[in-house]
């Protein structure tokens, strides 16, 4: 999945492990991680963690259109 959205590893560890938020979902079962990434012109990454699971099981990874806007 990450190849084919051209999402580099080092983004999704970045995301996970310092995010710029963190919403809940899902009455929290899982987690939304999300970074601005500066080499894809400052575009949001969101990681969706189950968070149930143990361990943590990263569902998708995606560049999210909906947050283009946002600074």
């Amino acid at each position: 999945m990450l190849i084919q959205r051209n999402i580099d590893e080092s983004w999704v560890h970045r995301t996970v492990d310092q995010p710029d938020r963190v919403d809940r979902h899902d009455e929290g079962a899982t987690l939304h991680y999300l970074k601005k990434i500066v080499e894809r012109n400052n575009r949001w990454l969101r990681i969706v963690v189950n968070v149930d699971e143990i361990p943590h099981k990263a569902v998708t990874a995606f560049f999210d259109r909906r947050l283009r806007r946002q600074t």
